[in-house]
């Protein structure tokens, strides 16, 4: 087996496609790789120590920092997807996976972990999604109507007055009545 040099390890660490992290025994993270600095834009200074959540957005920082710490206590492989904000101050989904790493001696030293950018797909899934419930409420819309005594057959197959179905369903009450139309069908002497 060809070892690789240090400058060749280097090499695919830095431009490898995806981005990499590393963050020590007390949580906070000493090490980004350029992939990582290259999509947020910012300086390593500025990302070492917890600096990186000043890109998490708003609404992901306290699901994303429960998920980090809670793995981190247990030393378990965690994995997460949170929006990060891009050099051109863009939020972009990001599917994070962080895993424990010890050093020869089996001590653990921290975590590694590793990030894609997978907005393309949470946009794919939530189109997809939308498609689904779009799909869903047209079929709910469609009703089973009996085209001679005009009944509605429910979820359970039973064959129901239209008046039943809808009150039902619906916070519709019905009074009755007789159009003009049906009086002069129904009381042709009225």
């Amino acid at each position: 087996m060809n070892k690789l040099s240090y400058t060749e390890y280097m090499t695919i660490v830095e431009q490898a496609p995806i981005m990499i992290w590393k963050a020590n025994t007390s949580t906070e993270c000493d090490y980004f790789n350029q992939q990582w600095l290259s999509f947020t834009g910012r300086t390593i200074q500025q990302e070492l120590g917890n600096g990186w959540t000043e890109g998490v957005f708003s609404e992901d920082f306290d699901r994303c920092l429960d998920i980090y710490l809670s793995a981190f206590k247990k030393r378990e492989i965690f994995e997460m997807e949170y929006r990060l904000r891009r050099n051109d101050g863009v939020y972009r989904w990001i599917f994070d996976r962080g895993v424990p790493f010890e050093d020869e001696q089996g001590c653990f030293c921290g975590y590694i972990g590793s990030c894609i950018d997978i907005t393309e797909s949470v946009e794919a899934r939530r189109l997809v999604l939308s498609e689904h419930e779009s799909e869903i409420k047209r079929l709910r819309g469609l009703l089973p109507i009996c085209s001679s005594c005009k009944k509605i057959r429910d979820d359970k197959g039973y064959w129901n007055q239209i008046e039943v179905y809808i009150r039902d369903r619906s916070d519709a009450e019905f009074s009755h009545g007789i159009c003009p139309e049906c009086i002069k069908k129904l009381y042709p002497d009225l």
